[in-house]
């Protein structure tokens, strides 16, 4: 477990997961809102050396990011209600992908979740620290 102390901590431990990535790698974020999911990915993204904005996909489902080292498949799952929902939006088509795909609110699609996804659970400890657990498999 690693403690982040606020945002920015959070966004530099997302930007050390992307220095090893090479392509093909998914990364399942759990937490609840506010824990720090998010600011996660923008960190993965600054560390890819992607420079635009990155925000929650909540309502877009699926947001790709282009123009750093690898493409970004920011995918937010929270308003789907069931797998087959996410089978018809394609999730299957970034699990892997040809870029780096990370998913907030994983728990729908865990089955089809490649066997060396990376999953992490973060919490919320105070209004400013969080906390990131992270597992392979």
């Amino acid at each position: 477990m690693t403690i982040l102390a606020g945002a920015e901590a959070t966004q530099d431990h997302g930007a050390r997961w992307a220095e090893g990535c090479r392509g093909g790698e998914v990364f399942a974020l759990y937490g609840d809102l506010g824990s720090g999911k998010t600011q996660l990915v923008k960190g993965f993204a600054r560390g890819m050396g992607y420079d635009g904005d990155v925000t929650s996909p909540t309502y877009t489902l699926i947001q790709e990011y282009v123009g750093g080292r690898l493409p970004i498949y920011h995918l937010d799952l929270y308003r789907l209600e069931a797998l087959e929902d996410a089978l018809r939006l394609g999730v299957e088509d970034y699990l892997p992908a040809d870029g780096v795909t990370l998913v907030e609110w994983p728990q729908l699609i865990e089955t089809l979740l490649p066997d060396n996804t990376i999953h992490a659970e973060l919490a919320v400890v105070s209004l400013h620290e969080r906390t990131v657990t992270e597992r392979l498999g």
